[in-house]
């Protein structure tokens, strides 16, 4: 893997903490059946010609669905995100970032380029629309960032992770610029959004997130077996692109509009070193 490529330090084992009350295994493992059901449902209408004409609003509450049909409680705060092209960007914690996004505004993904290769997944993550991010070839970066652009122009709006890597949610990385470019390129406005996940009504909560060398399955089951989890989403006010003369400040203005997020501990709270791989969607 690439020197370049942004890395948290972030563990199960250090970071992550179990809820600290815990549902029945039988209503997990019926969450769990909702959530694949709601999943089911969509590939079935990926499949056909039918998903060009499915309306936003439904993929938003759909997406809503799917967090709710796992166990969390989705609180969403600010202003409807705008129509028109539009960059999505928001801090990364969890495999729940993807539906929470596509809640605020539906979007086509950046993914990294190994999931179009997966069985199955692959192939629907392309037909959806996925765009996809060759991780460990900086020269295809020039190629990809056009391609947002193209996406843009054409009114869509497209959803990264400029932290590059999932972090617990008590911690934090720093925006990377790439995908801002792309914004600058297409002339489109920047929506940042604020993720937090809380036990109960207050504490931050690391169990919905997804670092190092957790697995997909054990963050699932982890979400599906919690009690009280809420996601809060908050809009922030849209960045104007053409206000900045670069992505440099395009991505600082971006950081700044959550700068609320920044009150949890600047550094990683357990002071650990050791870097975890990505599991990020996006890693520009």
């Amino acid at each position: 893997m690439s020197a370049w490529l942004p890395a948290a330090p972030c563990t199960p084992a250090t970071c992550v903490e179990p809820s600290r009350g815990a549902v029945a295994a039988p209503r997990a493992v019926l969450r769990l059946a909702a959530v694949a059901f709601l999943l089911l449902a969509a590939v079935a209408v990926v499949l056909t010609p039918v998903r060009r004409r499915v309306p936003a609003a439904v993929v938003a509450r759909w997406s809503r669905w799917v967090v709710r049909a796992a166990g969390v409680r989705v609180r969403v705060t600010g202003a409807p995100a705008p129509a028109g092209g539009l960059l999505l960007v928001a801090n990364h914690v969890s495999w729940l970032d993807i539906p929470l996004l596509a809640a605020v505004r539906p979007a086509r993904m950046l993914a990294k380029s190994e999931i179009r290769h997966w069985p199955v997944a692959g192939a629907l993550a392309a037909r959806g629309g996925v765009l996809f991010i060759e991780r460990d070839r900086l020269r295809a970066l020039p190629d990809t960032v056009a391609a947002l652009a193209l996406a843009l122009r054409a009114g869509a709006a497209v959803a990264a992770f400029p932290e590059g890597s999932t972090w617990c949610g008590r911690a934090h990385g720093a925006y990377r610029r790439a995908v801002f470019q792309a914004a600058l390129d297409a002339g489109v406005p920047v929506q940042p959004v604020r993720l937090r996940y809380r036990a109960g009504e207050r504490e931050l909560s690391t169990a919905p997130a997804f670092v190092g060398a957790d697995t997909l399955l054990a963050s699932v089951w982890r979400v599906a077996s919690s009690r009280g989890l809420t996601a809060e989403v908050e809009v922030c006010p849209v960045v104007p692109a053409g206000r900045h003369p670069d992505r440099r400040s395009l991505a600082e203005a971006a950081e700044a509009a959550e700068a609320d997020r920044r009150m949890s501990p600047p550094a990683h709270p357990h002071g650990h070193q050791r870097k975890a791989p990505s599991k990020s969607m996006c890693v520009l």
